[in-house]
């Protein structure tokens, strides 16, 4: 089965939608609560209260999902998102106020709606704050790191150091295109420094890069016209510093590097709608057959462990598109120190490529020729 951790990394939108909800539902109750303090005398609970419920909890996901609230940034202030926080919750506030006018919720308080916004509003500027603190010390020890290419000219120094500074911001510059000799001589000595005329494509191609950033001053656009294609091509996120959006790129963002603003070009399906729908249609088929499976799950285990010594779970490091390394889990299906005698049987291999492969391969054991062959080995991978 896959790692916690990973879990976590794949599904932390989903999952900071849900704690934002869950949030937003206690500061529904915490503000009736005060309100029921503050004004005891005129307050009272009717039917209007859960109807309102009812309509906030869909509309904040709504709201959540439509203002991409739950990301986890990695380079703005504290300030930017408390206003990002305000700016949601006047939102709310002011829907709150259409549905008691709409729906004519006559006995539903202004109090409470003051009071809700409020509470509210700590409550997920608090969450937010305290789940930003700790993706930050988690990206500051090399977790989730982002790797970076620059195209860079001797006014790109600020932004090089601030990246450099900056750990927790969670990104690694790889290469650095410039023909400066100042932003060479400053950086070579730390990081690759490559003339402009240098084919980035093959960069791209070989490394591992999660994303191109122009932060040239003066804008050559059919330089950044084939750095985006080239980057449309592999995958790749380009941003650049300027304000000049090429006619032919129409889906660009706004996004900020600290206080540096970038137009970004999202070079992967950026369908939100489909992509929740996915991670969560995923999550649940995979908890069912995790759940269905799990008494064959165990029997397979104790066989394992019965019949051989080592781990039920075997993992192997794997190179998928664009040099993009994940792990893989299955159940063994070989002794323990495999690699240790597939050394030895290296003269019986019947494999002309880069695989290993014999007939009755003595490294596999009892149980394991079955799993293989009816590819239940490969159940981990749910």
């Amino acid at each position: 089965m896959k790692p916690i951790k990973t879990i976590i990394r794949k599904n932390a939108k989903v999952i900071q939608r849900t704690l934002d909800l869950m949030v937003t539902v206690i500061s529904y109750f915490g503000a009736f609560y005060l309100t029921s303090l503050i004004n005891k005398e005129y307050f009272q609970f009717t039917n209007d209260y859960v109807y309102m419920l009812l309509l906030v909890v869909p509309t904040w996901a709504i709201l959540i999902k439509s203002t991409n609230l739950a990301q986890i940034p990695r380079s703005r202030t504290y300030m930017s998102i408390f206003f990002r926080i305000l700016n949601f919750n006047f939102i709310g506030f002011l829907v709150l106020l259409l549905y008691k006018y709409i729906f004519g919720f006559e006995s539903f308080s202004y109090y409470f709606v003051l009071s809700f916004s409020l509470i509210n509003w700590i409550s997920l500027f608090t969450l937010r704050m305290t789940t930003f603190r700790v993706v930050k010390s988690f990206r500051a020890n090399g977790h989730n790191i982002h790797n970076l290419v620059i195209v860079a000219d001797k006014d790109s120094e600020e932004i090089i150091d601030n990246i450099l500074d900056h750990k927790e911001w969670g990104y690694r510059i790889v290469a650095i295109f410039s023909d400066s000799s100042y932003i060479r001589e400053t950086y070579s000595p730390l990081i690759r420094v490559l003339p402009e005329r240098s084919n980035i494509k093959n960069i791209l191609k070989v490394d591992i890069i999660d994303e191109v950033l122009y932060c040239k001053q003066e804008v050559d656009l059919e330089k950044v016209d084939q750095l985006i294609a080239t980057c449309k091509e592999l995958g790749v996120t380009f941003k650049a510093k300027s304000n000049v959006v090429p006619v032919n790129q129409p889906e660009v963002k706004l996004t900020h590097l600290e206080k540096t603003p970038f137009l970004t070009f999202y070079n992967t399906p950026n369908n939100s709608f489909r992509w929740a729908w996915k991670s969560i249609s995923d999550f649940t088929i995979s908890a069912i057959l995790l759940f269905s499976l799990s008494p064959l799950f165990l029997i397979i285990s104790l066989i394992i462990k019965l019949t051989s010594k080592g781990p039920v779970v075997f993992k192997q490091k794997r190179v998928g598109l664009h040099g993009r390394q994940f792990y893989i889990y299955k159940f063994r299906t070989m002794v323990q120190n495999a690699e240790e005698l597939k050394a030895k049987l290296m003269a019986q291999n019947e494999s002309d490529g880069p695989t290993f492969k014999i007939k009755k391969d003595p490294r596999i054991t009892s149980i394991g020729s079955f799993l293989r062959k009816t590819s239940i080995d490969e159940l981990p991978q749910l």
